[in-house]
């Protein structure tokens, strides 16, 4: 690690000589802590190098601290990579763009570190001062630059070149833009795989700033070799460089430049490719039209949808929506009827892999609005109902949260006899987990379906949700109650929820009854303070006088609970009094839970 070094005079010494102000002296601390031991007062020094540089001034800027931190770049990644952010803010700080160029040398020899982190925070240093050169600097001083990393001995610098080409190219002379080709071609084919990577994540935005004439001689050869390269991680760059090539070939080119290399590619014997295409899927239609979307790109489209690997598949269901809703308008419908939804239903038959099913799920509803009443009501709705019933949670998830799609093309009432029994099937099932996941679903599905639809047809099966045999369904349908009246409104509850809830109070079964406290233990959060008063208080004192001493005890746990809601009048005369007499209970738990209460509720 640097402490010292040969030819270099400590900064600190130099202010401390130039000037014994002692204002200056917090100033000459940053400075030497720029040398020190401590990995974090080095770090922390760095990230106030700015105000090292003004209390510095310009000149000295460019003249000490530049060179100090040019010579001494070994440090650790961290300090590297805060000192690469740095310099990017440091234009104004060396005087200006006239001596922009006095940034070059300590970046220069952070973008040819080791760490990928600091050489990438690098470039985008040197990219964001590039614009700052004169066209005049450019050719002297930055393309120079670009040149060295270019032809450096390490991959490193090699690698930090490809991001830099398309920022100086557009600003440069003929000779110079020539020049600048050549270096990126060597670098498309460079014998390192690291290189190439780099040169092809590089490839679409290098071309965007070429002339017309060289994307067609220089470019397309490029990716035509990248796009074969024998390392799969730099032929699925290529698919992305196709994309952006794609958009700027006039559309006679595009069949016989570009389509050749994308076909491969959606066929490519390495899965990522193939997942690479699937995911770009969307650009390239837009990028290539309409006319070579019907040919080549849907059969492509149903291949992908087909593929061996489940992560190919998962996303190019992905894509299933927006695919259509670029497909031409004259032939959508068609395309969409023949050769996409058979596809898709064979898929969601043969499908066992869950990540898929929901990707499909996700997007499928979505596809009622392109193909109107009659075909969502033939075609889609059979598919929705079979994944409503899938096994996997995150499809039937994916399919309720998505009705309103569908509910605005075929209406509420077509939903309600198609896709309501199926719910109301799932909400009844034996299974108690399946159960318990509709449950969940409810206040989203309440939500799509508004009030009027819920009271009608769900109602009923919330409360029935509330005397289920299981615990966990109890317990999950009394949340949900207070959800719908987050959803609903407390006026909704207090004349549709609440009498219901209250009636249970009176059930034989003493685990019902319990129930209505947990009911309004929950409701009193959402319902506030007048509907908590006026009809659940009276209730819960009624309760108070239970056989069952596990009742007797959830009034006290209930009245602890619900305290906060109510009036302090409310709780001294008519709350104190019930749980001092819960507290003289014979038994020791109702005793225990309504002390507790009187102490939490501080009516003692």
């Amino acid at each position: 690690m640097r402490h010292s070094f040969p030819g270099t005079q400590p900064l600190a010494s130099k202010m401390a000589g130039a000037d014994s102000d002692d204002s200056l002296y917090p100033i000459a601390v940053l400075i030497d802590e720029l040398r020190n031991e401590d990995v974090q007062l080095r770090l922390n020094s760095i990230k106030k190098l700015s105000t090292i540089a003004l209390a510095l001034g310009v000149e000295r800027t460019r003249t000490e601290l530049l060179p100090f931190l040019t010579d001494t770049i070994y440090d650790e990644d961290e300090v590297l990579l805060a000192l690469a952010e740095q310099l990017g803010n440091f234009t104004m700080l060396v005087g200006g763009p006239e001596y922009v160029h006095c940034l070059l040398p300590p970046l220069e020899s952070l973008a040819t570190v080791e760490e990928t982190v600091v050489r990438d925070k690098a470039v985008e240093s040197l990219r964001k001062i590039s614009h700052e050169h004169s066209p005049v600097d450019l050719e002297v001083h930055f393309e120079p630059l670009v040149k060295r990393l270019a032809s450096g001995d390490w991959f490193t610098s090699r690698t930090s070149a490809c991001g830099l080409f398309s920022v100086c190219y557009p600003r440069v002379s003929s000779t110079v833009k020539a020049e600048i080709r050549q270096h990126f071609r060597t670098l498309c084919s460079d014998d390192t795989p690291m290189v190439r990577r780099a040169a092809a994540s590089k490839l679409g935005e290098f071309a965007k700033v070429l002339e017309l004439e060289y994307v067609k001689s220089d470019i397309i050869s490029l990716f035509t070799a990248l796009a074969s390269d024998e390392q799969d991680s730099v032929r699925l760059l290529a698919v992305e460089a196709g994309v952006s090539i794609a958009t700027l070939l006039p559309q006679e080119d595009l069949e016989a430049l570009v389509m050749p290399t994308l076909r491969q590619a959606a066929e490519d014997k390495s899965w990522r490719v193939r997942y690479m295409v699937a995911d770009k899927f969307s650009d390239l239609q837009k990028a290539v039209g309409p006319e070579i979307t019907k040919n080549d790109l849907v059969p492509a489209f149903q291949n992908l949808l087909k593929d061996c690997e489940a992560e190919v598949r998962a996303a190019a269901a992905n894509k299933v929506k927006e695919f259509c809703e670029n497909l031409p308008e004259d032939s959508r419908e068609t395309i969409i009827m023949t050769h996409i939804l058979p596809c898709y239903y064979n898929v969601c038959l043969s499908i066992t892999n869950n990540h898929v099913k929901s990707a499909l799920a996700s997007v499928i509803m979505g596809l009622s609005t392109i193909l109107g009443k009659d075909n969502t009501i033939e075609h889609l709705l059979p598919l929705f109902l079979a994944q409503l019933k899938d096994e996997c949670p995150e499809v039937r998830l994916n399919i309720i949260s998505n009705l309103d799609c569908v509910n605005e093309v075929i209406g509420i009432r077509q939903l309600s006899q198609s896709l309501l029994p199926a719910i109301v099937e799932l909400a009844e099932d034996a299974k108690w987990r399946v159960r318990l996941a509709i449950i969940e679903y409810m206040p989203l599905l309440a939500g799509q379906l508004g009030v009027e639809f819920f009271d009608e047809k769900l109602n009923s099966l919330c409360m029935a949700w509330l005397v289920d045999h299981v615990y966990a369904i109890r317990e999950a349908a009394t949340c949900n109650l207070m959800k719908l009246v987050e959803k609903f409104g407390a006026e909704w509850a207090q004349n549709t929820i609440v009498p219901k809830v209250l009636g249970m109070a009176n059930d034989p079964n003493y685990l019902h009854r319990m129930t209505t406290l947990f009911c309004i233990n929950a409701l009193s959060e959402v319902c506030g303070q007048e509907i908590t008063t006026k009809h659940m208080l009276p209730v819960v004192f009624k309760m108070s006088n239970d056989q069952v001493a596990n009742v007797r005890f959830n009034v006290a746990k209930s009245l602890q609970k619900i305290g906060p809601v109510l009036d302090s009048n409310c709780l001294q005369t008519e709350v104190k009094p019930v749980l001092e007499k819960l507290a003289s209970d014979q038994d020791m738990d109702v005793k225990y839970f309504a002390q507790e209460a009187i102490s939490v509720l501080s009516l003692a």
